[in-house]
């Protein structure tokens, strides 16, 4: 079975007979894709908050377990060691239906050690679900207060009726400057790096 097939077991195994429950928000890649399927099986069976506390409390476990990181993480731990891995760490956290039926999937199609991206995206859709609006905010250094506001301001012109804003901020020096903002399900990058490299791809291929 092809692994785009695969994603579909998700939400179709559990529930047949209904039409797949569309997420709030799109989010693109690999991990978006496993988010939504596993989004649409938790509405189904209407186990949504459950399983956000499940997968809260499993990306916790992976900080303190060396034991199912490892089986998350190494490519030469067997099937039958990580299966038990996973089955233990299901009972142990009383994980829901819809839950186990992820990790055995990303086991399936060997994909356990995108984990914790899938987890990430599976809080950006519900927070979307609550009406939060989901803002991610890169720079070089730590914004001071007066620029934090100035960028909250201007950040909820990008919000609709009733919707929250949910700020998270990070630093990176590797930007140089200026900042990345990621808002739903838009991306903007205003950093000195992205324009450095464009400059240098313009020069090269001019040379």
């Amino acid at each position: 079975m092809a692994a785009a097939n695969k994603l579909a077991v998700l939400s179709r195994s559990l529930s047949s007979r209904t039409q797949s429950v569309k997420p709030p928000i799109q989010v693109f890649g690999l991990e978006g894709r496993y988010a939504t399927s596993l989004y649409s099986a938790a509405s189904k069976l209407k186990q949504l908050d459950q399983v956000e506390k499940d997968l809260n409390a499993l990306q916790g476990a992976l900080k303190t377990s060396t034991s199912l990181r490892t089986a998350i993480t190494s490519p030469i731990i067997n099937k039958k060691l990580m299966a038990n891995t996973l089955n233990k760490a299901a009972g142990e956290l009383k994980l829901a239906p819809a839950t186990a039926n992820l990790l055995g999937l990303l086991a399936e199609n060997r994909r356990l050690k995108n984990i914790d991206s899938v987890i990430n995206a599976f809080k950006i859709i519900m927070a979307a679900h609550r009406g939060e609006v989901v803002c991610e905010v890169v720079t070089a250094k730590p914004l001071d207060s007066s620029q934090t506001k100035q960028l909250e301001s201007a950040l909820r012109a990008f919000l609709k009726g009733n919707q929250q804003l949910k700020i998270t901020s990070r630093v990176d020096p590797s930007i140089i400057g200026g900042l990345i903002v990621s808002i739903g399900d838009k991306y903007v990058d205003m950093s000195i790096a992205s324009k450095v490299k464009l400059y240098t791809d313009v020069i090269t291929s001019s040379a």
